[in-house]
């Protein structure tokens, strides 16, 4: 795109009123003023001739607010220039500021989600593969950006403020309204660490779904002989734990013993006997990740409000959730207030992939959740 360098008046530039970002860390600012007024500004701002004379922001605003804090008067400048007559549309300089933002990973989640939905509403024959690849991000990044629209305002505001990691945002997002509620009253008690909200949140998920296609069975509704196999079954499983337990002597008497004794009491079985222990272990780490998904499930139970209720289309409760936060509402500007994102904690459960990351791998919001860590 053509342009020219100049150093502007302050006072000839104005903030781009469609900024993506909408949150500036005070501190931070103080320190790039503080750098400005030593070194000067190294990179200039970036900005275009407004129609109402004058110019206005497509890139830089941070470095603009630092600028004026520094208490300069004038300011480098790069000027987009119109290629023949085809002026720099409003949208055009919105990805551009949108793109800057998210490559310096400046932007909370909400608010690269609304800028993801503004291009999508705003560019003819815009989806989210093609959002994807204008912000050189994944299509799962995207998908999963626009997911967090989904949510109630108050968790929205939990996810900007860097409480709720996204991971387990998107999870809770696929919930019905009520059950989103219900899951962000639980987790406000304070027990609960992100990663156990992922299962919770992903369980919740599945108890829902399985509800609405009536395949969950009272046991007041059960046959008396289907509860009484219900029984035996988990007489067995309680049953196979307790010999679970009683192994543990077993296995706290190998760990005890000395290494030395061991190699000659095994006479060259050593080998195997390691073999064996790492096929153990291995169970034990199946079976722990599976005790810990049945938790979930247990506190999914005690915490649903309706599990027969309907998810949120997102779509839909994207538009609302906009209208909602729409900046021109004082009141619903306070519910979104922002900050950073925590990611769900890597899975240490050897034998279970961990949750795809974000950046490389094609998911949906009801993607397996990872392993909790210990």
């Amino acid at each position: 795109m053509p342009h020219k360098y100049a150093a502007l008046k302050m006072r000839q530039v104005r903030p781009n009123p469609n900024q993506p970002r909408k949150t500036f860390n005070e501190e931070a600012l103080t320190e790039l003023a503080d750098s400005i007024k030593k070194h000067g500004l190294m990179q200039p701002i970036v900005v275009r001739k407004a129609d109402e004379g004058g110019y206005e922001l497509v890139a830089g605003e941070r470095r603009y607010r630092a600028n004026e804090m520094a208490g300069n008067i004038t300011i480098e400048a790069k000027i987009l220039l119109a290629e023949g007559d085809v002026e720099i549309s409003d949208l055009d300089s919105f990805k551009k500021a949108m793109a800057e933002n998210l490559n310096r990973e400046d932007m909370l989640p909400l608010e690269e989600a609304r800028g993801f939905k503004k291009v999508l509403d705003e560019e003819e024959g815009a989806d989210p593969a093609s959002v994807a690849k204008t912000f050189a991000k994944s299509v799962q990044y995207v998908n999963q950006r626009l997911a967090l629209l989904a949510l109630r305002p108050e968790i929205q505001t939990a996810v900007d403020l860097g409480h709720i990691g996204t991971q387990a945002a998107v999870q809770i997002a696929a919930l019905s309204r009520d059950n989103q509620k219900a899951v962000f009253e639980d987790w406000k008690k304070g027990d609960k660490s992100d990663n156990q909200l992922v299962h919770i949140a992903y369980a919740m998920r599945k108890q829902e779904k399985a509800a609405q296609q009536d395949s969950m069975v009272d046991v007041e509704e059960m046959t008396p002989e289907e509860k009484a196999q219900r029984t035996r079954a988990q007489a067995k499983t309680k049953s196979d734990l307790d010999e679970i337990e009683r192994m543990c002597d077993l296995l706290d008497s190998v760990g005890k013993a000395d290494p030395m004794e061991l190699a000659r009491v095994l006479e060259g079985q050593v080998g195997k006997r390691l073999e064996q222990m790492d096929r153990v272990a291995g169970f034990v780490q199946k079976a722990r990740f599976n005790l810990r998904q049945a938790k979930a499930h247990a506190d999914a139970s005690e915490i649903m409000v309706n599990p027969a209720a309907a998810a949120p289309d997102l779509v839909a409760e994207a538009d609302a959730a906009l209208a909602r936060l729409e900046p021109a509402d004082d009141s619903s500007e306070t519910e979104a207030a922002p900050a950073a994102t925590p990611q769900t904690e890597a899975a240490d459960e050897p034998g279970h992939q961990p949750a795809p990351d974000s950046e490389e791998k094609d998911a949906d919001a009801d993607a397996q959740p990872v392993a909790i860590a210990a």
